[in-house]
């Protein structure tokens, strides 16, 4: 193979597939379709004025070419007027006369012979000729020959097949011209044609590619408006422009319904928190005084309790410690008021929080990885409900994976308005089922005294405390990943948060 073959092959290799992109891409675009079809349009009124002007042009010069028969005929019937003066009369000044016109038609048919034999054929251009010779030959046979009857009788014969020959000549030169002039009377049809083409070309593409997807879309307008966000599965002619407002339609459903199931937990957490606020002040004081009863029983009768007796009182306050815990954590979930905020460095936030569960970490044979840049954008928060909003993530990553396991912790600053905050677990995972209850208050998946089902609620509330968002992905046997999104210090909280 030559070296130009083998650039050619590599060539085309490389340069094909991206030519071919977007080329297929004008294609499925209704621009880039009406694109085509104006210039085919364009393309065939270009043709078609070209073979207008070239129909024009022949018409133009066979008709030239007519006038030349019609002087043909009126020479050949000149020839014979002065026939007929030199036969009657004798005249010699006629005889020469008609020599001189009979050079000239010798002359005309010489110049006309190529229309001739575009008009008839290369038989009938020769049999014109040989009459015109003959016609030539009679004359001068007459005059050498004492001007016998048959010599002009012979002349008479060929001066008329002479007119014939021309007269037919002449016919069959306007039939051609009357034909093309016929045929020129189709193009203004043909023009009429391809704009009716055109016509149903743009209709089709506006229709189907345009006002079929619209009204499509405007059907599922008020169906989104009482609430039904499913997605629009359209099966009809698919451009890139409607693919894309297709896609973005379907993007802001999926959106609104996420921001709706959110605006529904936000009020279901708000509600059960005014809700629980109130029981949890009223049964706050009956259990302190029934720890301060048991603690004091234990100060002042310790000697005298047996030893099943000093285990049910350490029970006492045991249970007592937990209900208080459980108070108190339903007394954060429903707090409405604004917490102190300051600017805060998330790492400080992560390793303050750590050091508190540092012990719990290393007993459960956990290993833990911080990746978090050094130089992380400040946040916005309060750092006591943000060590809480943390601590509660790492212990649910803890208890996910009893035999052992590893947490990462990574952090990013490269979205616009927030830092995002990953706690992700190689645990047993969440199911599906499940995962979509987990932030709703005294729901738990533990076994009985060992989870309250506040964690999550409350780390949830804190969040939207804070102007944040908080999401999660779970994979059962693979573990999960929660994600909390904290505004920048700086930046201002999103309206409705």
């Amino acid at each position: 193979m030559h070296a130009q073959d083998i650039f050619s092959s590599r060539f085309w290799a490389w340069a094909g597939p991206k030519l071919q992109k977007p080329f297929s891409s004008i294609f499925r675009s209704i621009k880039g379709q009406i694109f085509i079809v104006f210039a085919a349009t364009f393309l065939s009124v270009c043709i078609i004025t070209g073979v207008n002007f070239w129909s024009l042009a022949s018409i133009k010069e066979r008709l030239l070419l007519g006038e030349s028969y019609d002087d043909l005929l009126n020479n050949i019937l000149e020839l014979r007027r002065f026939e007929k003066n030199y036969l009657f009369y004798g005249d010699l000044a006629s005889l020469r006369e008609g020599e001189e016109y009979l050079k000239m038609i010798d002359v005309m048919i010489e110049e006309l012979s190529g229309d001739i034999r575009r008009v008839t054929d290369q038989e009938n251009l020769q049999f014109f000729q040989g009459i015109v010779n003959d016609y030539d030959r009679a004359l001068k046979t007459y005059e050498q020959n004492g001007r016998s009857v048959s010599a002009r009788e012979e002349i008479r014969q060929r001066g008329k097949a002479l007119v014939d020959t021309a007269e037919q000549l002449l016919q069959t030169k306007r039939a051609k011209i009357h034909k093309a002039i016929a045929q020129t009377f189709v193009l203004p049809f043909a023009f009429l044609a391809v704009f009716f083409v055109l016509m149903l070309f743009i209709i089709a593409l506006i229709s189907h590619g345009l006002l079929k997807p619209l009204q499509v879309m405007r059907s599922v307008l008020p169906r989104m408006a009482k609430g039904d966000y499913s997605q629009i599965l359209y099966k009809g002619l698919h451009t890139d422009e409607m693919s894309d407002l297709f896609s973005a339609f379907n993007r802001m459903s999926r959106e609104l319904e996420m921001n709706q199931e959110d605006l529904l937990q936000a009020r279901k957490i708000a509600a059960l928190g005014t809700f629980t606020a109130g029981i949890a002040h009223e049964i706050n004081n009956p259990i302190n005084n029934v720890y301060l009863c048991a603690q004091a029983m234990m100060e002042d009768h310790l000697e005298a309790l047996s030893p099943d007796g000093r285990e049910l009182v350490h029970d006492i306050l045991s249970q007592a410690e937990r209900a208080g815990e459980i108070v108190r954590n339903l007394l954060d979930f429903s707090r409405t008021e604004r917490p102190v905020f300051s600017s805060l460095n998330p790492l400080e936030v992560i390793q303050s929080t750590v050091k508190l569960l540092r012990n719990q970490i290393m007993l459960a044979g956990i290993k833990l990885n911080l990746e978090i840049p050094a130089h992380l954008a400040q946040v916005n928060g309060n750092l006591r409900n943000l060590q809480q909003v943390f601590m509660n993530l790492l212990l649910n990553a803890i208890q996910a994976m009893p035999g052992g396991g590893a947490i990462t912790v990574r952090a990013t600053d490269e979205l616009p308005d927030f830092v995002r905050i990953d706690v992700e677990d190689n645990g047993k995972g969440i199911d599906e089922d499940v995962l979509q209850h987990i932030f709703e208050p005294f729901f738990t998946t533990k076994e009985v005294g060992r989870g309250t089902g506040l964690g999550l609620a409350v780390v949830y509330s804190i969040v939207k405390r804070h102007g944040g968002r908080l999401e999660v992905k779970s994979e059962v046997g693979k573990g999960s990943a929660f994600s909390v999104f904290l505004l920048k210090a700086g930046s201002e909280r999103p309206i409705g948060s």
